[in-house]
């Protein structure tokens, strides 16, 4: 009892005589300051039996179990939710208080307690106390640290039940099993959008007050997001520092790389509920969901087309500007967007980066496989809503939907005829200027279509064989003639 009463004493006169001998901090009872010494030893004396995780402490290592265990026996009666841990709950309730007792002296944020409020203060010293041991990087937060370690062990504890993949993060974790439920809890006021993390939502909410926080020190450029700003920086640098381990590509963003790497790995980790098909990305899920439901939320202002992802829209919207910035080094040609010149340089390369694994046939493009692949498979994904009729590509089915509705968007210059395609008018209009194209390398003959040409060559190819076999027959006559 006279122990007990000494101990409160010193909490009333806030006396520490037990004192560090290696870094001068005091404490005031000597339990404390034994446990402290274990942070300079790095002795961890606690270990868990369940996996290889130890602990300087025992009250932590029981913390820790309930992960196992999956207890959480400690209630909130405000609400449903459960805890591990006692000082957890007490964290948790001054949620429903509104309490935020510790405020920044740099800003106008408050935390619930002052180990959030000491975190957030190295936001504004910069101070990065915690190294990572295998590279360069410094963390504000010991939590960050342990996360990053994972990219190096390549360690992923949060393993989805629904499917195969792990993570590294809870939150990563929590954040994937949205998929599989579809749950959105956070609406926008504004609009009809909703988000899985509140997150989300807060950074929606600055399309529609215009707020951009982030200014770029190098250019005019304003973003709403910082991760947005620190991406956009890289344009300005040049650096790309997520590299592929399989091949020599680099990029500036993580999630680039990660996409990327599908690619080698064959992944295809998002599938349709309504066909079955998989997708390697889930935003290709996304666009793909609403060939079902026809929906087509972007429209162009300038004419009556809508579309069904925005990048479609920006693209179309080319059309009515004519703008043409990225130019060909080899020749005079000029494109709307970065990825056709990329395409169009492959002419001049003679790249083929992209096999048929059926037949062996090489294509330059990606987009021209995957129409090719259908030949084997006999697959038609892109039905006619008109008719029984269905298409191997999307822009088949456009053509085909012009018999429906007679359009013929494509007009003679020089007279008043239409086509439903544009080759057919680029054919027609040889008929006005007289070239004839296709030459054959037999005679003087010309012609405007390339079918004409192939026409045409069966009489040489006739003529050719008549010839043979008259030749044959006249070294017969001979053989057979009588002596």
């Amino acid at each position: 009892m006279e122990a007990k009463r000494i101990t409160n004493q010193k909490v009333h006169t806030e006396e520490k005589p037990f004192q560090c001998a290696e870094c001068g901090k005091a404490f005031k009872q000597k339990s404390i300051l034994i446990r402290h010494n274990k942070v300079h030893t790095g002795e961890k004396p606690y270990q868990c039996s369940e996996c290889d995780k130890a602990f300087k402490q025992k009250s932590v290592l029981i913390g820790h179990k309930k992960v196992h265990t999956g207890e959480k026996p400690y209630q909130c009666s405000e609400c449903d939710k459960a805890f591990k841990t006692k000082s957890h709950l007490l964290r948790h309730k001054m949620i429903h208080r509104g309490e935020r007792p510790y405020q920044c002296s740099e800003c106008d944020k408050a935390f619930r307690n002052n180990g959030e409020l000491i975190m957030h203060l190295r936001v504004h010293t910069g101070e990065k106390p915690y190294q990572c041991s295998e590279c360069d990087k410094a963390f504000a937060w010991k939590d960050n640290l342990y996360v990053h370690k994972r990219i190096h062990t390549g360690e992923k504890p949060y393993k989805c039940s629904e499917c195969d993949k792990a993570f590294t993060v809870i939150g990563e974790l929590s954040r994937h099993k949205m998929i599989h439920s579809g749950d959105k809890p956070y609406q926008c006021s504004e609009c009809d959008k909703a988000f899985a993390v509140k997150r989300g939502l807060i950074r929606h909410q600055r399309i529609h007050i215009e707020e951009k926080p982030y200014p770029c020190s190098e250019c005019d450029k304003g973003f709403t997001q910082k991760a947005h700003l620190i991406r956009h920086q890289h344009f300005h640098t040049g650096e790309r520092p997520y590299q592929c381990s399989e091949c020599d590509k680099a990029f500036t963003r993580r999630e680039f790389l990660i996409i990327h790497e599908r690619i080698h790995t064959g992944e295809k980790a998002y599938q349709c509920s309504e066909c079955g098909k998989t997708f390697a990305h889930r935003e290709n899920l996304n666009r793909h969901r609403k060939i079902h439901t026809g929906e087509k939320p972007y429209q162009c202002s300038e004419c009556n087309k809508a579309f069904t992802v925005k990048a479609e829209l920006n693209m179309h919207q080319v059309i009515h500007t004519g703008e043409k910035p990225y130019r060909c080094s080899e020749c005079d040609k000029a494109f709307a967007r970065k990825e056709y010149l990329s395409i169009h340089k492959r002419i001049h390369t003679g790249e083929k980066a992209y096999q048929c694994p059926e037949c062996g046939r090489m294509f330059a493009h990606k987009e021209s496989l995957i129409p090719h692949q259908r030949i084997h498979t006999g697959e038609k994904p892109y039905p006619c809503s008109e008719c029984e009729k269905a298409f191997k590509t999307k822009s088949c089915l456009i053509i085909h939907q012009r018999i429906h509705n007679r359009e013929k968007p494509h007009h003679c210059s020089e007279c008043d005829k239409t086509f439903t395609q544009k080759v057919h008018l680029i054919r027609h209009t040889l008929t006005h200027t007289g070239e004839k194209p296709y030459q054959c390398p037999e005679c003087d003959k010309g012609y405007t279509v390339k079918a004409g040409l192939i026409k045409h060559q069966r009489i040489h190819k006739l003529q050719l064989q008549k010839g043979n076999s008259g030749r044959r027959g006249k070294v017969k006559g001979v053989t057979a003639k009588p002596q």
